[in-house]
């Protein structure tokens, strides 16, 4: 076989083809999407932990409730574990999003600038990647301690309510104050992801930043509000 031929097969290989992947309009629909649904959920998470102000008996048969959800068409606890791997769906979508965001602006500005002005952004803005981080660390604990026991002090599995107390007690400071720093990093990251999602979806306005930077200031106060008022609780001794 000639040169010729052997030249000719080879431009004849078809190109090896480029992976599909998402545009920038479907991630940011997918940190949007997967945001709200667990905006949504840490919302009822909360309103579900205030039940503890009620009374220790209250917040027992609202725990064991949450297993019984579905039931008798699902079997026991079923329902717990199909939020759970939904949510852990969302957390990994919004992870994946987020990244892959951030690494499709920093190859569009491959070349740094030599004096660049300097962005006056806000605190949460510049810390939501670090404040990501402590979220999911946030979530391993929090699973391993009140929803495994491995890192509670009571490990009763009958009495979620003593889990809870033993948990915040003032003995165990170090752990309320974890809590704390963990659900503050929601906050931020909540009012800077409402803020982002209002002006992704096309709000540019000055009167209407003003007014979803209100909006998601509200809702991120009054989450990290709910979240707080449990361990505080707590460990001055309201609750226990």
């Amino acid at each position: 076989m000639s040169k010729t031929a052997n030249a000719a097969g080879a431009t004849a290989r078809p190109a090896p083809r480029k992976p599909v992947r998402p545009s920038s309009v479907v991630l940011k629909l997918i940190m949007a999407v997967s945001g709200v649904l667990l905006i949504l959920f840490l919302y009822a998470h909360a309103a579900g932990n205030l039940k503890i102000f009620v009374g220790d008996e209250a917040f027992d048969h609202y725990a064991h409730w949450l297993r019984t959800i579905g039931t008798p068409l699902l079997p026991d606890a079923w329902f717990l574990w199909i939020q759970r791997i939904g949510l852990l769906v969302a957390i990994l979508a919004h992870i994946y999003a987020a990244t892959a965001l951030t690494r499709r602006a920093k190859k569009a500005r491959p070349v740094k600038y030599a004096h660049r002005p300097k962005v006056q952004g806000s605190y949460a803005a510049r810390t939501m990647r670090w404040g990501g981080v402590i979220i999911v660390l946030f979530v391993i604990y929090h699973i391993l301690d009140l929803t495994t026991h491995h890192l509670n002090p009571v490990k009763d599995a009958e009495h979620p309510s003593a889990n809870v107390i033993g948990d915040f007690a003032p003995e165990r400071w170090y752990v309320t104050l974890f809590y704390v720093v963990a659900v503050v990093a929601v906050g931020f990251h909540l009012r800077h992801g409402i803020f982002s999602a209002a002006r992704t979806l096309g709000q540019q306005t000055k009167q209407g930043e003003r007014r979803a930077k209100a909006i998601a200031l509200v809702l991120a106060v009054v989450l990290v509000a709910m979240y707080l008022s449990v361990p505080f609780a707590v460990t001055t001794g309201l609750v226990g």
